[in-house]
């Protein structure tokens, strides 16, 4: 398995398009996928990534915090905010920003649960956009999440390798607009799908001097050994093999690893082998020393020690920990409430 592919796996992709949006200027909002936008549309996850693809006119979209950070959307273009942070997008980033959650608690109360309109603005020239979520457990310690640009755009136009996804993303506005039995699981699907093209195209465009976890799954080096180490993550690799099959030397290696990533093969190994065991640790019931034995530790009590060191507390008491939140947040979920 290649290190992304991997990487989405670990980190538990679930969403669906909750929102389309019927913009006209002038129009400005404020939106953030925060605790509660998790704990109200899916109970247990851990953090949200908010997406926004206009179909339909232009907008500008910024970070909150980072007035810098402004870029302009085009019809067919999809806006990612990977940590779910707050952003504001609009007709004009100078106009004072509304709250969409007041805006959609009305609608809440006759379309529980549903794909819901939201129209807005000075009754201008109009921006449609479909707003929706993905919820994933992965934590800031995942390489692929905590490395992806705060805020950015991809362009789903004009690209023939494209046409399926276009294609498909007119059949997700058909279907979050006309709302029908299984509609649910189907704009899940498409969201996921549109989430890991975002990312494809994220590592497409890198500058050639980026640095980062996406630039060493570029690297001609660099990202068939992050394959390898994927593939098999219990293996016992040395710096030397790794080296060694990729075609360098293993000091010239180890330096390329560790300037791209920001740390060495081994300690990437190391915390990559955990946050497998995280993830089985919540989706699986097998024994500590059957789950040790699988990411690669010779022992239990290493394996406990590890896991304490990169959590904060040993894996039988984190699981625990997250099952119990997991359980709560299911019996308090008493229905949806959702900021852009």
């Amino acid at each position: 398995m290649d290190a992304l592919s991997d990487v989405l796996r670990v980190v538990r992709l679930s969403g669906a398009v909750y929102l389309n949006g019927d913009f006209t200027t002038p129009w400005c909002l404020f939106g953030q996928a925060d605790a509660a936008l998790c704990a109200a549309f899916l109970p247990g996850s851990e953090r949200v990534i908010s997406y926004h693809l206009i179909t339909e006119g232009s907008c500008s979209a910024r970070l909150a915090d980072d007035p810098g950070s402004a870029i302009h959307l085009n019809a067919g273009e999809l806006l990612v905010v990977p940590q779910g942070e707050a952003h504001i997008f609009g007709s004009a980033l100078d106009l004072s920003p509304g709250l969409a959650g007041p805006l959609l608690a009305i609608q809440m109360e006759t379309a529980p649960g549903q794909v819901m309109t939201l129209s807005y603005g000075g009754g201008g020239p109009s921006t449609r956009v479909v707003c929706g979520f993905l919820a994933c457990d992965g934590t800031l310690s995942n390489p692929l999440l905590s490395s992806l640009p705060r805020l950015f755009k991809i362009d789903m136009r004009n690209d023939p390798q494209s046409a399926w996804l276009e294609s498909s993303l007119r059949f997700a506005v058909a279907e979050a607009a006309q709302w029908r039995a299984g509609s649910a699981i189907v704009l899940a699907r498409l969201s996921e799908l549109l989430f890991v093209e975002a990312v494809r195209r994220c590592i497409d465009t890198l500058p050639a001097d980026r640095k980062g976890w996406l630039a060493g799954v570029r690297d001609r080096f660099v990202g068939p050994a992050l394959s390898m180490l994927h593939a098999q993550p219990a293996h016992s690799w040395s710096v030397d093999e790794l080296a060694r099959k990729v075609g360098l030397s293993r000091s010239a290696f180890a330096q390329r690893f560790t300037d791209l990533l920001g740390q060495p093969p081994m300690q990437y190994l190391a915390r990559w082998r955990l946050q497998i065991a995280s993830h089985e640790l919540l989706i699986g019931s097998k024994s500590l020393a059957a789950l040790a034995e699988q990411v690669g530790y010779d022992s239990e009590p290493t394996f406990n020690r590890a896991f304490k060191r990169e959590f904060g507390m040993p894996p039988a008491a984190w699981r625990k920990s997250h099952m119990a939140q997991s359980d709560s947040a299911s019996l308090n979920f008493a229905g949806p409430t959702i900021s852009l």
